[in-house]
C-alpha cells in the first residue's frame, strides 16, 4: 500500500521524473510512493531514476495506457 499517490497523467517527459523527484524528497526513508503517469517515456525514466539515485523501484504496471510505479525511498 502506497504512503503517498502522484498522478502525473498528461504530462511528457521530463515532468513525470521532476514531479517523481519533489515526491520523493518530501517523504521518509521506507515510504511507498506510487507513481502514475501516460508518458510511455517514463518507463525508461522511473528506471533510470531509481537505479542513479538508489531508491528502489517495486514495481512498473502498465493498467490500459496508463503506467504505474511503486518505488521505495531509500
Amino acid at each position: 500500500m502506497a504512503d503517498e499517490t502522484l498522478d502525473a497523467s498528461g504530462l511528457n517527459c521530463p515532468l513525470p521524473i521532476l514531479k517523481t523527484k519533489k515526491a520523493l524528497s518530501k517523504m521518509s526513508a521506507g515510504q511507498i510512493l506510487e507513481v502514475i503517469s501516460t508518458d510511455a517515456g517514463s518507463v525508461k525514466d522511473i528506471e533510470a531514476f531509481c537505479n542513479q539515485t538508489g531508491n528502489k523501484l517495486i514495481s512498473n504496471v502498465e493498467d490500459g495506457g496508463k503506467f504505474v510505479f511503486t518505488i521505495e525511498k531509500v
